[in-house]
């Protein structure tokens, strides 16, 4: 490396540079500069070597972590340690699967109609009696489920953001840095109208106000937090016993997406749509950067993989006709 360019002003060019075309990259910020500093106090002097890189992969989770958590480490590292070669050509480049495949994405818990239902049922039954909260998670979880809002998208609404008039929801600035306008159907503007009424007898309504606030104390008026609306559903369905039926250890929040894109292509295939041709629609809609990530669900979920096997027969069918 050279003497006076150090590893943090490479990971800062990195980065900047990153940033021109458009991408957010605050996780990288910190895992970048965690690296350069791993590589500083460690005084190490010449090229960077895979040995040193794969040490500082297993330092993730405080040397707690897993090979998932390894492998998507490294991807991040092997993007900058190949950005890093142009100047350092004798920087070595680790090898993609050093820990193992690629983790494969697990399936997802899909819910039935009756459990977003309850879901909502029990939501309307949070204390305290006569505040806003019950309304507001009940309005959450009803929204990321007829929209497949990420969490994160969904708590970081502004109420400007919320046009009823239009039927429109602006979701800005998203997990790819990119910004998207979803219409939404009749009843859920009317649940989203009838949230704000009920708001504003709790909190006063200005443009820049979170349409999703605290309700209690200091938090009133305030934007809920991750982990504040993760501990409200991880309480609300446990106290439900629903039967899991996907792979991770329970039925997650962010299942509420997974459920609404599976509906979605489900309804769309009963219709005798032309699935491919809205495929597109469905991914600009979710916000996904790669429309492969919209395909995934033709492989991954259960319910849509009978869809799967009856477009590969169908292809079979013509292929066959074509040879005879």
């Amino acid at each position: 490396m050279s003497a006076y360019i150090g590893l943090q002003a490479r990971v800062d060019d990195y980065l900047s540079e990153r940033r021109r075309f458009g991408f957010q990259l605050r996780s990288l910020d910190t895992l970048l500069a965690d690296f350069a500093k791993y590589v500083a106090d460690r005084h190490h002097h010449g090229p960077l070597t895979v040995e040193l890189m794969a040490d500082w992969v297993r330092t993730g989770k405080g040397g707690l972590g897993t090979p998932e958590t390894w492998f998507r480490r490294m991807a991040v590292l092997r993007r900058f340690i190949r950005y890093l070669q142009q100047f350092e050509p004798q920087t070595e480049m680790p090898e993609a699967l050093i820990f193992g495949p690629e983790p494969r994405r697990m399936a997802p818990h899909i819910y039935a109609e009756e459990e977003i239902v309850e879901l909502l049922a029990a939501a309307r039954q949070l204390g305290p009696r006569g505040s806003l909260r019950p309304a507001t998670f009940e309005t959450l979880f009803g929204l990321m489920a007829s929209t497949g809002l990420r969490v994160s998208e969904a708590i970081h609404l502004q109420d400007a953001d919320v046009d009823l008039k239009s039927g429109i929801l602006i979701v800005r600035q998203t997990k790819f840095a990119k910004s998207r306008q979803l219409p939404l159907h009749t009843s859920t503007l009317e649940a989203l109208a009838r949230y704000r009424r009920q708001r504003k007898r709790h909190v006063p309504t200005t443009a820049n106000i979170p349409f999703f606030m605290g309700t209690r104390g200091k938090w009133l008026g305030e934007p809920l937090g991750d982990r504040q609306v993760h501990r409200v559903f991880n309480t609300l369905r446990d106290s439900l016993d629903w039967v899991n039926r996907g792979a991770h250890a329970a039925p997650r929040l962010h299942d509420l997406r997974h459920t609404f894109a599976v509906r979605r292509l489900m309804r769309w295939h009963s219709e005798g749509a032309d699935v491919d041709q809205m495929m597109l629609a469905l991914s600009t809609y979710l916000g996904h950067t790669k429309i492969s990530c919209t395909y995934w669900y033709l492989s991954a979920v259960p319910e849509l993989m009978a869809l799967a096997g009856g477009k590969f027969e169908h292809f079979a069918d013509l292929a066959g006709a074509d040879d005879e």
